[in-house]
């Protein structure tokens, strides 16, 4: 087994042959969100190398009917029901990037009164509970300043006392929630945690040894009740998964998939940096031997890729990135490569332009 050979099957794995958008999701199990558009956001540039026809918002305008949740998993983004079954509840656990720690008896009154208001409304803008509340502001995880109300409902998410039903120009829309019971026993917990790191194994292998482990300490987001489990869920897996040695690196798969078997679809494609295929940026290092960075909350002047630069992926290397922008209703477009100059090949340059026109379409821009 080769380096080449985990390359080709990483690429075949995740960039599986463009489907439906719920067998995609369904598939998938979670795909990751991210407000930037540049040119869109990431949850709508991963699914459509995935999804056959997919434009920009059509898992926002689809959601409803989707039977998808937005939550935490390793990062927050999309998870299917199904996935998000096996993390809850969240009791006594707070949003990320507030730390750890139970909440204070005064937030947890806030958030009964709270919860009970949403109950009886049904569905609720965060605006609308702001007006029946006037709670103030707290100083949100950036340092500026959120509604207190919505920071609250975004923790009574988590906590999974509220799902978000929908978004209404972007905004979350809230109704109550309750999820089932935690686990009977020390072996349903362990077949839970293992089942969630199975998860997102299968979204982001091959991983190395060293990315296995940093992915599953990731799952203290989604289950945050757990996190001192972590340590031996991780040795679980590396017992059942699939494993080789190669060039020193121990690479991991899930144990019913045969690598020998990957076979990348020809192409140009621009990836997302949020997609799993260059998601973890040591793996991404191994297989491409070049160091890829996400630019854009660095200085400017800093920059050596782009603001949002997007990987390029020819067949089962990714050569350079892409800048994309629309502006005035046209697609702008400035590419960078690894070695300097694109490949000299007729049939790079032909599918690098049919994969500028396929952004153009799943846009809603003109040719």
């Amino acid at each position: 087994m080769t380096l080449d050979e985990v390359r080709r099957f990483a690429v075949a794995r995740s960039l599986f042959p463009p489907t439906t958008l719920k067998r995609a999701l369904n598939k998938l199990g979670f795909v990751q969100a991210d407000p930037i558009r540049a040119p869109a956001r990431a949850q709508d540039l991963i699914l459509r190398h995935r999804v056959a026809g997919y434009r920009a918002g059509d898992l926002e305008s689809r959601y409803v009917k989707l039977g998808i949740e937005e939550d935490f998993f390793v990062v927050y983004g999309f998870v299917t029901r199904s996935l998000q079954a096996l993390m809850h509840p969240r009791w006594d656990a707070r949003v990320p990037a507030e730390g750890s720690g139970a909440w204070s008896a005064k937030d947890k009154r806030r958030a009964q009164l709270l919860l009970e208001f949403v109950r009886e409304r049904g569905a609720v803008h965060p605006r609308e509970v702001d007006d029946h509340f006037a709670h103030g502001t707290v100083e949100n995880y950036w340092g500026g300043s959120s509604n207190a109300t919505t920071h609250l409902l975004s923790a009574m998410h988590y906590r999974g006392m509220v799902r978000i039903v929908r978004r209404e120009s972007g905004i979350r829309i809230y109704a109550a929630h309750q999820h089932g019971p935690e686990p009977a026993d020390l072996a349903e917990r362990h077949t839970r945690l293992d089942a969630v790191v199975d998860a997102a194994v299968r979204i982001y292998a091959p991983l190395p040894a060293a990315c296995l482990a940093d992915l599953v300490r990731r799952l203290r987001f989604a289950v945050p009740q757990w996190h001192g489990e972590l340590k031996g869920a991780l040795e679980r897996a590396r017992q059942r998964l699939s494993h080789a040695r190669i060039d020193s690196v121990d690479w991991y798969w899930p144990a019913e998939e045969k690598m020998a078997r990957a076979v990348p679809q020809d192409g140009v494609r621009l990836l997302t940096p949020f997609d799993p295929v260059v998601w973890d940026r040591d793996r991404f290092e191994l297989l491409w031997g070049w160091v890829y960075r996400f630019e854009a909350y660095t200085p400017a002047p800093k920059r050596k890729l782009g603001y949002y630069a997007l990987p390029m992926l020819w067949s089962d290397r990714v050569i350079g990135w892409a800048n994309l922008a629309v502006k005035n209703g046209e697609l702008e477009c400035d590419f960078g490569y690894v070695e300097s100059r694109p490949p000299r090949e007729g049939a790079f340059r032909r599918e690098l332009a049919a994969e500028v026109d396929r952004v153009r379409v799943f846009l809603g821009l003109k040719g």
